[in-house]
């Protein structure tokens, strides 16, 4: 006799309160075991992280205008 089967006959033994009992137990170790999703940040290496980041800015390309070299001088950084 399997465990499943010797399992099937004690439930028929049961009664309402006993029966609610089990069903509450299962739905417990069912809650206990789902897999919580954990987000990939809390997980991942910082390689991982950095990949992940240049994945996701890559298709933008670009199509914002560049500053010209000027701009970025430190003498013209403070002119008004």
């Amino acid at each position: 006799m399997t465990l499943k089967e010797s399992l099937k006959q004690e439930l028929d033994k049961l009664n309402e309160e006993q029966l609610k009992q089990v069903a509450n137990f299962i739905a417990f170790v069912e809650f206990a075991t789902t897999r919580v999703n954990i987000p990939f940040w809390q997980t991942a290496t910082p390689a991982q992280r950095a990949a992940r980041w240049c994945e996701s800015v890559a298709p933008r390309g670009t199509a914002s205008p560049n500053l010209p070299d000027a701009a970025l001088r430190r003498d013209s950084i403070y002119d008004a």
